[in-house]
This record gives structure tokens, C-alpha cells and sequence, in this order.
């Protein structure tokens, strides 16, 4: 079968890179390895949240730019950098065009674009006729207007290559082999959150320990085949992912939400010695990296007061953990004194009551940087714990979205180790390196990754096949 262009994936990173090459004029393909009408994958469970390293993704690319190369910690490629920044806007516009319903959620300096209709106040998934799932199925319909195709059921196996360069896929459909040429392929599949081996090489050396809060389809499959074909891969070691109650591992009404981050945030955490191991100010992304990073990443605690529960940190957000921890099956320990929390953690008395008194006076005093590790406050305030009743929560790390990837420039194409281009080969969305990571997980946002660089890439290959942008 002849393509001007093959997608690999179904996801958002997938259609969007086919809708604007078929938009173009290009004869394009998507194939999606799950077979049901519906499948399930990240682009469907998503909350819908379409931010920039957080930010408003309208904004200024300049500053959008510099957020990224903060947020990194200086490891993000430049030029890709720049490239995302300055589509931003464009992308969120061509989606509108496209179809596609958004809300603005403007809350002062914290400004957002959700797709529409948001998520409801519900504990685990919510994406039937939700934001991911609408969109998803009008860029489907979009690409089948426009004689594109989406052959579920078709698993991309590896990539034909010819003198260097990328010119289609081997794949399988209903079990048999078949072949599909192309002048241009894209890699969207996204990440390897599923593929445990790939975790343990990466992330964590107890997988097995860690909660996949997405899809269980992620399983490296572009990465791979790309680094067969020659492709540099790199910046491994950073995830996205929240704090879940640890019975998130067997219980779905705990993941994706609610989650612990906004308590986290201003109380601590303690590992199975009682003492604090990470910087709790650095936000929820950061700590989930660290617990993962513990040789148990089950072993920890969040700590926090009655204040904490009842207050903000405990109710903030559309499913905040207060109240919906409990509806969703969740418990906590509650005592009215550090021993008896200690007694029924099993965490040990002596260093537990150390902790939090450190973690108390340092509050109180603001002598943050004497704690270790020392406390930042930049992004998040602590706040000082009650007398009683006292909190904790065994927690899990949960993997959304992994960080890493295949190299790629500013045109979304495939470079070799060399730098040069990888020709006929693109990749977007989650499985890409060179925006995200460093020493601080800086997240730039699945969603715009998936849309951004969906559009560079289908422009890119159309461009390369002499069609005018």
C-alpha cells in the first residue's frame, strides 16, 4: 500500500500530524495497534489541559521559550525550544479551525486552555464524552473527510529503509504481515510508561513498584523501531506523574485522581526511616521522580495536619482528595501525636518525631535551608503542622508520561547520532527528546507536544513533497 505519509499512533500526536498533511493534499494513513472503536490511549484519558511548562500556551513565545529552557534546566535543544514556542498559539488556533471546543480558565496568573467538555468532579477515569475523547473522534472524522484513512488493529512492527532514508512501515493487521510504503512517516505512538524493562533501564529498578497512570499501551514501540533505523535517542531519566494513595496500584477509582501533589506541596514526605528525602517545594512532578528514584518506591509517607485536610491544600482542585480519597476507597492514618502516628505507620518513633519537629521549626523560623534536603519556596509555600489530629498516606508514584526519546529539530525530523537528518522519518509527542526532563522533570505538556509538534511534522513532510504551507 502507497502513502505520502504514514502515522504511527492514534493518538492526538498521530491525527493531527495526518489531519494537516491530508489538509495539504498528501495521501496519509494512521495506524493504531488497538482495535475497538474507541481505543483507549493517553489522548483519551487526558484532563485536557493544554499548557506550555505549565503556562498559558497563547502567551508569548518568547517567554514561552525561556520557560522551556528554565524548566529544563538548560537541557532542552534550542531550537527545538523555540520552534514549539512559536507554534503554540498557531496550533490551539488550527485546532479551533479544526473543530475542536475549548474553555478558558483564567484564574489571574494561572491561565489555561481545557479542552471541552472538561472532565467531571469524579474519582479515577472520566473520558467517555469527555474533552481527549471528543476531540480525538472530530480529528478522526476530519481525516476520513479528507481520504485519510485510520486502520486500527495495525501494529507498526519496524521501518523500511532504503539507502538511509525512511520510506514506510512493516506492520501486522489481523495477524498477517503487511507493508506500507511512504514518502513519509510519523512516529506518535507515545511513550514506554508500560513497558516495564524500558522503566528499569530509565527511571526505576522496581518497575514492578510504580503505578502506570495512563494507558497501558505505551510501550515504547516508536522509540525502538527509530533506534533501529539509526535515529539518536536521549534524555532518559525524568517522568511526568503525581503522588497516588499507594492502594492506587490495585484500586482504578484512585488514578488519575485524586492525587496527593497540593497537599504534598506544603507539608513533607518521609521515607520507611522517618526522615524527609526530597525537596517537597518543587512541586508534585518532582516529588513523584524522587519517590520512584527510592529503592522502595512504595516505602514512603505524606504527613500532614487537620488544617491541611479541611483546608485548601486538601480541597484544592476539581477532584481534590478531600473528599474524594475516601469516596474512592481510600483510607489515611490518623493519630493525635507523632508516636501514635509512628505506631500505626510502623515508620520508627524516634526519627518520625525528630522529623517533624525539624520540619515545624524550620516553619516557624524560616530557616528552610537548614533542613536536608533544604526546603525551596519558590513555587510552593510550606505550612507548619498542627498539634493534632496528625496525617499520613502511604503513597505510589504514578507514571503519566515518560521523557525521552528520539532526537529530533526544530522540523520535527529524526536525526542520527551525527546530527544529520534521518530523511523521510518525523516523530511527535511524547516519544521525543530535547524538551523536557533535567534536574528538576521539567514538564512541558503532553498535549502540546502531541498538537505542536504534530503540526510541524505533517507540514514538514508535506513541505519536503513540494506542497505549499
Amino acid at each position: 500500500m502507497q502513502f505520502d505519509l504514514i502515522a504511527v499512533g492514534g493518538g492526538f500526536a498521530g491525527l493531527t500530524a495526518a489531519c494537516r498533511a491530508a489538509q495539504l493534499g498528501l495521501k496519509v494513513a494512521v495506524l493504531e495497534k488497538e482495535s475497538a472503536d474507541r481505543y483507549h490511549c493517553n489522548s483519551r484519558y487526558t484532563s485536557g489541559v493544554c499548557n506550555v511548562m505549565g503556562h498559558y500556551a497563547r502567551g508569548n513565545p518568547e517567554e514561552l521559550e525561556n520557560l522551556i529552557m528554565k524548566g529544563s534546566g538548560g537541557t532542552a535543544r534550542p531550537e527545538l525550544a523555540k520552534a514549539l514556542a512559536a507554534n503554540a498559539a498557531r496550533a490551539i488556533a488550527w485546532l479551533r479551525a479544526e473543530g475542536a471546543r475549548m474553555v478558558e480558565l483564567d484564574r489571574g496568573e494561572d491561565r489555561s486552555i481545557v479542552l471541552a467538555p472538561p472532565r467531571r468532579f469524579v474519582e479515577g477515569l472520566d473520558w467517555e464524552g469527555r474533552g481527549g475523547d471528543v476531540t480525538l473522534r472530530l480529528l478522526a472524522a476530519n481525516l476520513l473527510k479528507r481520504g485519510g484513512q485510520l486502520l486500527r488493529g495495525t501494529c507498526a512492527e519496524s521501518l523500511l529503509m532504503q539507502e538511509g532514508n525512511c520510506v514506510g512501515v512493516n506492520a501486522t493487521q489481523d495477524g498477517k504481515a503487511i507493508r506500507f510504503d511512504a514518502r513519509a512517516v510519523v512516529l506518535a505512538d507515545g511513550g514506554f510508561a508500560a513497558n516495564a524493562d524500558m522503566v528499569a533501564r530509565h527511571i526505576s529498578k522496581r518497575p514492578e513498584r510504580l503505578l502506570v497512570r495512563a494507558a497501558k499501551n505505551g510501550r515504547g514501540d516508536s522509540i525502538r523501531m527509530a533506534e533501529a533505523a539509526g535515529a539518536a535517542t536521549g534524555g532518559y531519566g525524568a517522568f511526568y506523574g503525581h503522588l497516588h494513595h499507594i492502594e492506587a496500584m490495585t484500586n482504578a477509582k484512585l488514578w488519575p485522581y485524586p492525587h496527593f501533589d497540593a497537599i504534598a506541596t506544603v507539608s513533607l514526605l518521609v521515607g520507611p526511616d522517618g526522615k524527609r528525602f526530597t525537596d517537597e517545594g518543587l512541586g508534585g512532578v518532582c516529588m513523584s521522580n524522587a519517590l520512584a528514584a527510592l529503592d522502595d518506591p512504595m516505602s514512603a509517607w505524606v504527613v500532614y495536619d487537620e488544617a491541611m485536610w479541611n483546608g485548601e491544600p486538601g480541597r484544592k482542585g476539581p477532584v481534590a482528595v478531600n473528599p474524594y480519597l475516601i469516596s474512592g476507597g481510600g483510607w489515611m492514618h490518623s493519630a493525635q501525636n507523632p508516636e501514635a502516628l509512628a505506631a500505626k505507620t510502623g515508620l520508627p518513633a524516634a526519627a518520625l518525631v525528630a522529623t517533624l519537629h525539624e520540619y515545624n521549626e524550620a516553619v516557624t523560623h524560616n530557616h528552610l535551608e537548614q533542613l536536608k534536603p533544604a526546603r525551596t519556596t519558590t513555587k510552593f509555600k510550606p505550612l507548619p503542622l498542627g498539634n493534632g489530629p496528625l496525617h499520613a498516606v502511604p503513597l505510589c508514584a504514578g507514571i503519566t508520561g515518560t521523557m525521552g526519546g528520539v532526537v529530533i529539530d526544530a522540523h520535527a525530523q529524526a536525526l542520527r547520532p551525527d546530527g544529520a537528518p534521518l530523511g523521510g522519518l518525523y516523530v511527535s509527542g511524547t516519544p521525543v527528546a530535547g524538551l523536557e526532563g533535567g534536574p528538576r522533570a521539567g514538564y512541558v505538556g503532553g498535549l502540546s507536544k502531541g498538537f505542536i509538534l504534530g503540526l510541524i511534522a505533517g507540514e514538514s513532510a508535506a513541505a519536503r513533497q513540494g506542497k505549499v504551507i
